[in-house]
């Protein structure tokens, strides 16, 4: 990426935007190949959520991923550039396309802020390949027209332009700068939900799309027969109601009720978005580490502090949720060692509690060998035990005859990569997938020796009330 010493702050016009844009365009004509131009500013404190909702077109791709309690988020819409991807070699192709990229941007103004310069908003469904018919490639990632950011008190917008040879300059130049007077004008306006018109009440019909028990028994027998050790099984709910969804007014009630939790939505632009509320971070790499995480073994919360204590002391006893987690810690080791990459952790899980869960917890992380991008750690974590299982590809070869559906995105990655090589993903948990009146709700459990099918499925209806509370408003 080159970094131009221009301001855009000192020298705030039309003339001045139109000049840069120029450069980048002189650039696509040497190169013979499209200019990423990249323009970052640090503007007054804004929600990227707040914006995402004031410009939500569903006709338009976006993403938005937050973490309330860290105090970071950041929000991306429509596409400068893109690219969909499948197969195994769908994460190299991603980093193929980041770099090529890079390669040819040009960025200007505070690119060091906090989230400043073009940023990669990618997501990895659960399988290298999706089914027809689906609504997210098995990989896609696109840099956003439009990026708004959050890093504790400061807030960075980007504006991202495709300059080819021909682009028409002054149409650029008058887009970028209508944006930058919405941004340094933008102001939260309430509204009465009601208006005019009554509230209805919402109210859903609801199919359960597999079933659960039969599934969870059956993998039992696999599990009896030494076809592996374990497997993750997910139900998943059909919800119809009696009125349109919004996607973001879901969502901004899920990071309400979960502000330990990365609240997340990516939409395809053809009016679904995947959304939830995720408990699991996958991977972050930042400033030289890694950071990765287990997350398996559950049990519900409390009704008071005594009962919650007692669940939670049952949970760190519990031979069969021990075991579970010690799957993953595992298999997280062996997979990211031929890497060369050594984490270190605590020498046993914490309680992680959530709203209405609490799980077995270890949290993991160690320095980034040279050459090892974050990318490549993706590629060989993704999906851990705690989403698929132990052995990885015997137990994920038979998650869709067991479960009867697609995953798609449920329990695939979701993230983001920056300029620098930084960046982090999360795992699509507690999620959602909307698209107007209709949503498919996601929820999964752990099948290991020794359990049982009724308390799994008991332990997928404790995951679904976040996500059914958010939808019923």
């Amino acid at each position: 990426m080159t970094i131009l010493p221009i301001k855009p702050a000192d020298d705030a016009s039309p003339e001045a935007l139109r000049s840069f844009l120029a450069i980048c365009q002189a650039r696509a004509a040497a190169d013979g190949a499209p200019v990423l131009a990249s323009i970052s500013l640090v503007v007054p404190a804004l929600d990227p959520l707040a914006v995402l909702e004031a410009i939500f077109d569903p006709a338009q791709p976006h993403f938005f991923a937050e973490h309330p309690s860290a105090g970071s988020a950041l929000a991306g819409a429509e596409v400068a550039l893109s690219l969909d991807a499948h197969g195994p070699d769908r994460f190299a192709a991603v980093q193929r396309f980041v770099d090529e990229t890079l390669a040819r941007t040009i960025a200007v103004g505070d690119v060091n802020a906090p989230f400043g310069g073009p940023h990669f908003f990618a997501t990895f469904a659960f399988h290298d390949d999706v089914e027809p018919g689906e609504a997210f490639p098995a990989a896609r990632v696109f840099v956003p027209r439009w990026q708004v950011s959050r890093a504790g008190e400061v807030t960075t917008a980007v504006a991202n332009l495709a300059v080819e040879v021909d682009s028409d300059l002054d149409a650029l130049a008058q887009r970028v700068w209508r944006a930058h007077g919405r941004f340094a004008r933008f102001e939260p306006v309430a509204q009465d939900p009601a208006g005019d018109r009554e509230i209805k009440p919402l109210r859903f019909a609801q199919a359960e799309a597999g079933d659960y028990l039969t599934a969870v028994a059956r993998a039992l027998e696999l599990i009896a027969a030494g076809d592996f050790q374990k497997i993750v099984l997910a139900r998943a709910l059909d919800l119809k109601a009696n009125q349109a969804l919004h996607p973001l007014t879901v969502l901004n009630g899920l990071r309400q009720r979960f502000p330990d939790c990365y609240a997340f939505s990516a939409a395809n632009g053809a009016g679904q978005s995947f959304i939830g509320a995720s408990p699991e971070r996958l991977v972050r790499v930042s400033q030289g580490r890694v950071e990765t995480e287990a997350l398996a073994g559950s049990a519900r919360r409390g009704a008071g502090a005594n009962e919650d204590a007692a669940l939670a002391a049952g949970l760190l006893r519990s031979e069969k949720d021990q075991r579970e987690h010690r799957h993953v810690i595992e298999s997280i080791h062996r997979r990211v060692r031929p890497l060369g990459v050594e984490l270190h952790h605590p020498s046993a899980p914490a309680i992680r509690k959530l709203a209405n869960v609490q799980h077995l917890h270890t949290p993991m992380q160690g320095p980034l060998p040279s050459g090892v991008r974050l990318l490549d750690l993706l590629a060989v974590l993704h999906p851990t035990p705690a989403v698929g299982g132990t052995p990885r590809e015997a137990a994920v070869a038979r998650i869709r005859e067991l479960e009867g559906f697609p995953r798609g995105l449920y329990a695939g990655a979701l993230g983001w990569l920056n300029a620098r090589g930084g960046g982090e993903f999360l795992v699509g948990l507690r999620s959602a997938l909307v698209e107007g009146d209709r949503a498919r709700v996601y929820a999964g459990a752990g099948i290991v020796e020794g359990s049982e099918p009724e308390r799994e499925w008991a332990e997928t209806e404790l995951k679904f009330q976040a996500l059914l509370a958010a939808l019923r408003g």
